[in-house]
């Protein structure tokens, strides 16, 4: 969370000539309810039920997809989207993730935390998931990258032209 895919996903996906997908904003559509009232209602087991469906619904679809930051993390993800397609990791430090998400309230995993615990929250999320993040066709440092330095970086890297 924070790492630029909502903002990165749009530009990118102009520049293939694809369609985008945030794929929480898909889950949100399809349940009628925001991420943060999944979590509550069902917990964050209930919610990844519903992502993983919603990956396997647009694997392999030729889509730019916005994964939420725990979707790459869960048992067989990495591989079943390596399988589809190109993974990309938005690699930045927790520091910098916590100041993008600093004002916002939407993030049910770190809900109810204050600055320090955020940060440590962060830190901790990252230590578990950055395994399976690593797994990725393209890692790009996003910490000193604004959304449109990072679509051309991301771009090249793909091999695509501006």
């Amino acid at each position: 969370m924070g790492a630029g895919k909502s903002s990165l996903g749009p530009l990118l996906a102009r520049r293939l000539g694809l369609p985008f997908v945030d794929l929480d904003r898909a889950i949100e559509e399809a349940a009628g309810r925001s991420v943060a009232e999944l979590f509550t209602s069902e917990g964050e087991a209930g919610f990844r039920v519903r992502e993983r469906d919603a990956i396997e619904a647009v694997a392999g679809r030729g889509l730019v997809v916005a994964l939420g930051g725990g979707a790459v993390a869960q048992p067989g993800m990495a591989d079943r989207l390596l399988a589809s397609g190109q993974l990309v990791y938005l690699r930045a430090r927790p520091e910098t993730l916590a100041a993008r998400v600093a004002r916002d309230a939407t993030r049910p995993l770190l809900a109810g935390l204050d600055e320090p615990a955020r940060l440590e929250r962060l830190r901790h999320l990252l230590a578990v998931r950055e395994p399976s993040y690593l797994r990725a066709s393209v890692v790009l440092d996003t910490d000193a990258l604004d959304p449109e330095r990072a679509s051309d970086e991301l771009g090249r890297r793909l091999g695509v032209g501006a």
